[in-house]
């Protein structure tokens, strides 16, 4: 069996992102910030295990030993890059996602 799991930290992003998507005009209606989050949160749980995975750079090791990352473009301009480690317990593999973030922060940190 295969499970994607979100650090606390994480599902505190998404929170985020519907306040700031909504608070800062990107989206003009609390509801539709609401649903772009969630949508995102729901796209990696269920095609994480699908995507292609790269290593994750240097820069990025304040967030764990031996992460990965992959990509989830949500629209012409906008990435978003999801980090995370992958355990294998009791026959089971874990993704345990442990940092987000798009190509409007964080691009110029992948050296693709």
């Amino acid at each position: 069996m295969t499970k994607v799991l979100f650090l606390p930290e994480v599902v505190d992003q998404f929170l985020e992102l519907a306040e700031v998507l909504y608070n800062n005009g990107y989206l003009g209606f609390k509801e539709s910030a609401i649903a772009y989050a969630e949508q995102l949160f729901k796209d990696i749980q269920h095609d994480l295990p699908l995507k292609v995975k790269k290593d994750a750079p240097s820069d990025f090791k304040g967030y764990g030993q031996g992460l990965f990352y992959s990509l989830f473009p949500k629209n012409r301009n906008t990435t978003w890059y999801v980090f995370y480690s992958i355990h294998e317990k009791n026959g089971d593999t874990v993704y345990l996602i442990r940092y987000l973030g798009n190509n409007h922060v964080i691009a110029h940190h992948l050296h693709d």
